[in-house]
């Protein structure tokens, strides 16, 4: 929709200045975190690692469907849900910013939160470690992953993954160590997985195999496409077929499973008389 013809234009900017003031706290109180450390004189041996959520969130909120609780602190009743008369910003008023707000916050990537498309995995990160990290205020464009955290922490420590705790073995770690991006090395290649409700993607180089479920396979060449607009899949499928192995092989190790395969989800609703009845998601 166009935002000449967005019927309750007062209503939106609301939406989007509470949001907006949302971050701004966010953002003081990281602040208030490095601060801290700087009174305390450790800031330059202090590793501090920032990144935001997997996308912006398209869902839209609603009373029965979220851990959304009945009061506030103070015990006002809360209000959940986009009611167009209700203005976002108390603490008793619970609204999201829907499908569209989340095309702008991504924008000029593909889809949100919970899909794997770039708009969706996507994700900006900040470390800051004065003493360690290879030249100040700079950028780099290789990649890593939420799984990289782990495995850096432990490097930055000094310490190894338990193998076994209590007598039971344990998983090791699916990261790597970004301490080398850190030192200005370049790291080794390595294909990268995800996968949430079935939508599915892999990253390898410059390619990236990725799914809307239930729909095929689509691969864009990240180095040219990063906005994944032209799908080469039927142009390649050598490709799609050797990444798609690959994708295979880790999902058959983690465990993944399809969908279609899981029992129906049960959701609590509330009911009009204020008790709950037990509503049943259709598989398909």
């Amino acid at each position: 929709m166009n935002w000449k013809d967005v019927p309750r234009k007062e209503w939106e900017v609301n939406r989007m200045a509470a949001y907006a003031a949302m971050v701004e706290r966010l953002d003081n109180g990281v602040g208030g975190i490095l601060d801290a450390l700087k009174e305390k004189g450790i800031e330059q041996n202090t590793l501090v690692l920032f990144l935001s959520d997997n996308g912006a969130c398209a869902e839209v909120i609603q009373p029965g469907f979220y851990d959304v609780p009945s009061k506030t602190r103070n015990g006002q009743p809360i209000r959940a849900g986009n009611d167009s008369h209700l203005w976002a910003g108390q603490e008793n008023i619970w609204q999201s910013y829907g499908v569209p707000w989340a095309n702008v916050s991504d924008t000029p990537f593909r889809l949100y939160k919970h899909f794997t498309h770039e708009g969706g995995i996507s994700t900006p990160f900040i470390a800051s470690w004065p003493a360690m990290i290879h030249g100040s205020n700079s950028l780099t464009r290789q990649m890593g992953h939420i799984t990289d955290i782990m495995a850096t922490c432990l490097d930055a420590a000094g310490v190894s993954y338990l193998r076994s705790y209590k007598g039971h073995s344990i998983l090791p770690t699916e990261g790597r160590s970004l301490l080398p991006i850190f030192q200005g090395k370049t790291r080794d290649l390595r294909p990268l997985f995800w996968e949430h409700e079935g939508n599915r993607a892999m990253r390898l180089g410059q390619w990236k195999l990725v799914s809307r479920y239930p729909n095929d396979w689509e691969l864009y060449d990240t180095e040219t496409d990063r906005t994944e607009l032209y799908n080469l899949a039927l142009k390649r499928p050598d490709e799609v077929k050797k990444l798609s192995a690959l994708y295979q092989e880790w999902a058959n190790r983690c465990g993944v499973v399809s969908p279609d395969r899981l029992p129906p989800i049960k959701r609590v609703i509330p009911a009009k008389d204020g008790a709950n009845a037990v509503g049943q998601d259709d598989p398909d």
